[in-house]
């Protein structure tokens, strides 16, 4: 049953991000980056505090390399959705007019949801529906926070470049339900290896969550370098940078 809301929300959280662009202006770049900049030091956060520990004390051998292997695998699906992840949009700024609305980059439509879809379903991976040990589910409570704060600005993102695109609403929201999709799917497949295939069910565990922890440095990382105007931040960013930080503070490490 807990199983079972943790994907409801999941699922649930992105439609209603997504939905989010029809109640708020998408031109102006100021509330985007402002969430942008929560998710990303909460994201980065939680990794250090809880994801980080908990791979390297899960006793597989250069545990490391799989954090490199999560970090270069974002690099590469990034070739297909050029950043959308950590909502990369550039702010044009016009002398005269004033204008400062974000263009999202142009990217082919199957590529992006090849590349958004990878990326949801490896995030899905380590959230492992039964699982006995107390201290391993504390861990994904954490990372299932994580992923539903990490969705809300992708969702948006996400939904604001098809409707830019001029794609139909009716099409629209039906990838973004396949995207919310994803994460869910990667639960349920790498729950069904776990109990019919898996028998070194911690290893397993270990190496799927290092994956999933260089995705989420590398993510949060460029998040919060990309928020930055010239690499500095005015304090309603550094604010909202250091309650990213105290929230994943409040989530208990078991």
């Amino acid at each position: 049953m807990e199983q079972i809301l943790i994907y409801f929300l999941l699922f649930i959280t992105i439609i209603i991000s997504g939905s989010a662009i029809f109640l708020f202006k998408t031109d102006n770049p100021k509330v985007l980056k402002l969430i942008l900049a929560f998710s990303g030091a909460f994201l980065l956060a939680i990794s250090f505090l809880n994801l980080v520990p908990e791979v390297f004390s899960g006793g597989l051998n250069k545990a490391g390399i799989f954090i490199l292997i999560g970090f270069v695998l974002q690099l590469l699906l990034e070739l297909l959705t050029k950043g959308i992840e950590h909502g990369h949009g550039h702010v044009h700024e016009c002398c005269e007019e004033h204008d400062h609305s974000v263009h999202f980059p142009k990217v082919a439509p199957i590529g992006l949801m090849i590349g958004i879809c990878l990326h949801s379903f490896l995030e899905g991976m380590p959230l492992i529906q039964g699982m006995h040990n107390h201290d391993l589910e504390g861990i994904q409570h954490s990372l299932t926070i994580g992923t539903i704060i990490h969705n809300i600005p992708i969702s948006f993102v996400l939904m604001s470049i098809f409707i830019q695109s001029g794609m139909s609403r009716k099409r629209a929201f039906g990838l973004l339900g396949i995207f919310a999709l994803m994460t869910p799917a990667g639960s349920l497949l790498s729950s069904m290896l776990s109990h019919e295939f898996i028998h070194d069910f911690e290893s397993y565990f270990s190496i799927i969550m290092g994956i999933v922890v260089g995705i989420f440095l590398h993510v949060s990382t460029s998040i919060l370098f990309e928020t930055s105007e010239d690499h500095q931040y005015n304090i309603k960013k550094f604010a909202t940078v250091i309650l990213g930080i105290a929230i994943a503070l409040l989530i208990p490490m078991h």
